[in-house]
């Protein structure tokens, strides 16, 4: 059987009574995580969300949905778009690493949007995230790691997750199943050029992914048919987006052996920044803290990592948040120079800073072979800051705080959730959300749950 073909066999099966307590634990964390992250842009870059809010109202689509934070209904297509930019602006959100996708603003915003949409439980909307989130990062695995040479692979592998979560909350069979992926594949688009300019098209990327993903089931809904075999065929999307497909890890677990389910692995963010920044900013942060490093004594700071930090997130040039967040040079710098790295790290009077801009000139981005083997499945980085003196201090770190071997507690992603939520809707409504999410395959129709963040 064709690996399109299993994938929506899985799909079609597989109800909330088949997932694992781990698995719904993981993925009500997300959930609530993710809208932490879209709380967060209303609060420090609401600039983001008004610009995609004042298009959904352009686009002038009724419907049923929630656009997050913007008293606003609409389609369930265009809900989705709005929610995915402004769950992504910040850059707060997780991320799987292997297939390198920031797979739950795109695949949450889908399954939120049709979950409301057709009157859903909170068992639906969990159900059709983790589906989602299963099929977004598998396509992402066997596309990684060329696949990252152009593609914004949050959105273009983004796409079938969205598609997958509607299709869920739609009651798709297998045949729409594979109807959806054929359309998500044709659909898949994103490009990584705004890493050198920082702009809204880094945004904009994961709510178009959504739009186009639930797009693909309406599309099935009303009787159109696409490519049964998109993924895996000749001409399909494995061969056009990537140099050396890895067809095996679409069906991994899936046709076969143990179950691997793949929302385990999600990594939630200790930084608004890129995650291949998180390593080298807590090391950093600890040599600077523990041994009281004064930024006047710095010589130089090395970073030794793997090769797609230089060849993609090594800007120097930096005139906004964004471009900010997606520097390692910047974000190892910060953090020498102000020991943050939080929020504050990323307002243009921190970039703009002197101390921050003196200390940036002494980064070094060193490719090590060892560590550039390790990736896509770690994000790792060796640290030496060299003081005036001649002192060197060193430190590295394989599994950045959030990943699977080095997780938040739970206790830790509600703190996180409150920290970026109560600026936007205050503690009282926070609180409830936290406490709604905890038990959220109770709620029998998600509109209930929906009401708290409209």
């Amino acid at each position: 059987m064709e690996a399109t073909k299993i994938l929506s066999s899985f799909c079609a099966e597989t109800c909330f009574a088949n997932l694992p307590e781990s698995v719904v634990t993981v993925a009500k964390l997300a959930i609530l995580d993710t809208l932490g992250c879209a709380f967060g842009t209303y609060s420090e870059d609401p600039g983001r969300a008004e610009i995609i809010n004042r298009v959904a109202r352009a686009l002038g689509a009724p419907g049923l949905a929630t656009v997050i934070g913007a008293d606003m209904k609409a389609s369930a297509p265009v809900a989705a778009l709005a929610n995915g930019v402004i769950c992504h602006s910040i850059d707060f959100d997780d991320l799987h690493a292997e297939a390198l996708t920031h797979t739950s603003c795109v695949v949450f915003p889908a399954a939120l949007a049709t979950a409301e949409e057709v009157g859903g439980s909170g068992k639906d909307l969990v159900t059709s995230f983790v589906l989602g989130f299963e099929v977004a990062v598998r396509v992402g695995m066997a596309v990684m790691p060329s696949h990252y040479d152009h593609w914004h692979s949050t959105a273009t592998n983004g796409t079938f997750g969205a598609a997958v979560a509607a299709g869920k909350n739609y009651g798709f069979t297998v045949d729409q199943y594979v109807n959806a992926l054929g359309f998500s594949g044709t659909q898949a688009a994103g490009l990584l050029t705004f890493l050198e300019f920082g702009d809204y098209s880094k945004s904009f990327n994961p709510g178009k992914a959504a739009f186009n993903g639930i797009l693909s089931a309406i599309l099935v809904k009303e009787g159109g048919t696409a490519p049964p075999n998109m993924i895996e065929n000749p001409k399909g999307y494995a061969q056009a987006y990537s140099t050396a497909p890895q067809l095996q890890k679409l069906t991994r677990g899936i046709d076969g052996g143990a179950m691997v389910w793949e929302i385990l692995n999600n990594m939630a963010k200790p930084f608004p920044s890129l995650s291949a920044s998180h390593t080298a900013m807590e090391v950093t942060l600890r040599l600077v803290i523990d041994n009281d490093l004064q930024p006047a004594d710095i010589n130089k700071i090395t970073v030794r990592t793997y090769n797609t930090v230089r060849s993609h997130f090594s800007n120097y040039q930096l005139d906004n948040a964004m471009t900010a967040r997606l520097s390692v040079p910047y974000c190892v710098a910060e953090c020498a120079a102000t020991r943050n790295g939080g929020l504050e790290a990323f307002r243009i009077e921190t970039i703009r800073s002197p101390a921050v801009q003196a200390m940036l000139k002494k980064v070094e981005i060193v490719v090590d072979p060892d560590l550039d083997k390790l990736h896509p499945g770690q994000l790792p980085s060796k640290i030496e800051i060299t003081m005036t003196n001649g002192q060197v201090y060193k430190g590295e770190m394989y599994h950045a705080k959030g990943s699977p071997k080095n997780p938040f507690s739970t206790h830790e992603l509600y703190e996180k959730f409150r920290r970026l939520a109560t600026p936007a809707i205050g503690a009282e409504r926070a609180n409830q959300i936290v406490e709604m999410t905890e038990d959220l395959e109770s709620i029998k129709n998600i509109r209930t749950f929906i009401r708290l963040f409209a």
